[in-house]
């Protein structure tokens, strides 16, 4: 796989185009986390809002600076909560499942692709698994969702 292919079109319209970006004050129970890619210096701060009673993420937003792959991928991620979200939100467990699965797809080093009708737009980074140096910058937002969840 060339990088050419890897910047395929749909992260490239994601990191100029991005969903969910812009952290605002949170109405309810949220959570912030900020995680930072020491190697590139790629960073995002992402928002988890979640259900009074935290069972459901409700909203995910997110500020972040560097490459097209980690832009893209916390854009991806918020759509994809967004989309599955529904009128509660997404189950929690439903999204620690996504971070899970994405997670093991990225680190596979190509072997396991990311199925396009769970990961949406998302599965897009599937060929980003094959260059370990990315695979952080792809992780930053799910990583940083993770740990919002941990903390809301």
């Amino acid at each position: 796989m060339s990088l050419d292919s890897l910047y395929q079109e749909l992260i490239l319209d994601h990191s100029k185009h991005p969903h969910g970006k812009g952290i605002d004050p949170a109405d309810g129970r949220s959570a912030i986390s900020y995680q930072k890619n020491p190697i590139c210096g790629d960073e995002v701060t992402l928002q988890a809002q979640v259900s009074a009673d935290g069972s459901h993420v409700t909203a995910v937003a997110w500020e972040g600076t560097g490459c097209s792959i980690s832009q893209a991928s916390a854009s991806m991620l918020a759509a994809l909560v967004a989309e599955d979200a529904g009128d509660d939100g997404m189950p929690r467990e439903q999204a620690l499942a996504l971070i899970e699965g994405f997670r093991e797809a990225l680190r596979s080093r190509g072997r396991i692709a990311l199925d396009e009708e769970t990961f949406a737009d998302a599965a897009a980074l599937s060929g980003v698994s094959k260059f370990s140096a990315r695979v952080k910058c792809a992780m930053l937002a799910w990583v940083a969702l993770e740990d919002a969840l941990a903390r809301a």
